[in-house]
């Protein structure tokens, strides 16, 4: 039986960043390097843009995909925002977690880590292609081009509007999540066929909706950011 466990790995690239995550990296890589020479290849400029410090890694990777985020990490949150849709598409991954034994933690089970451990371990690989195909794909496309230079730009229009500071971040390491998200979108090529793309009018305008959460920050208190549980 082919092994998934690689889907594991590359779960924990994007948990929270702590002292092993270089290890993490290694470990990811090691796992793809056969099956999947471009995505190694995405993972060694990453490792080799890590900075020294652990802090410095937790500082990018929230502004990538926490506070004053880049993009989020909740895939059904980046297609479908707060329609519906969304959460039927929870429904359904909460009971196939309780099946497979994935523990969501404090985020929901649309959080990308979540939904690659539940690749990993689901015995149906029907239901994974169709869960690639409709879903994991077509959002990391969308991660990966949040990192491209006109969004960035966009972003920081965004978030000068209603922050006097932003975090200091190198451009160059402002960016380099986009190396594990390349690396992925090219290990889910590699596994599972490429369909036609989601009709654009299904999908969740991230930096619209961040836009609007931030208006309603400002004058009606915090929201619960996207993704989470309150």
């Amino acid at each position: 039986m082919r092994s998934h466990s690689h889907y594991e790995r590359f779960a924990a690239l994007f948990d929270y960043p702590d002292a092993d995550y270089p290890a993490r990296v290694r470990a990811a890589r090691l796992a793809v390097a056969r099956r999947c020479p471009e995505a190694a290849a995405h993972l060694d400029v990453f490792a080799a843009g890590l900075p020294d410090a652990v802090t410095e890694i937790q500082e990018v990777f929230t502004r990538s995909f926490d506070v004053q985020a880049i993009t989020t990490l909740s895939v059904g949150y980046l297609l479908f925002g707060d329609d519906y849709k969304r959460g039927e598409l929870l429904a359904n991954l909460n009971r196939e977690d309780r099946a497979a034994g994935v523990d969501c933690g404090r985020e929901l089970s649309d959080h990308l880590p979540n939904v690659l451990r539940l690749m990993a371990r689901w015995p149906d690989r029907a239901l994974v292609t169709e869960l690639v195909q409709e879903v994991v794909r077509p959002a990391v496309d969308r991660m990966i081009a949040e990192f491209g230079p006109r969004r960035m730009e966009q972003r920081n229009a965004l978030y000068a509007k209603h922050f006097k500071t932003l975090i200091a971040v190198s451009a160059e390491r402002g960016t380099m999540f986009r190396e594990p998200l390349a690396a992925l979108a090219a290990v889910l090529d590699r596994d599972v066929a490429r369909v036609a793309p989601t009709p654009t009018e299904r999908n969740s305008d991230f930096l619209q909706n961040l836009g609007r959460e931030l208006d309603l920050e400002a004058h009606e208190g915090r929201p619960t950011p996207a993704g989470t549980k309150p």
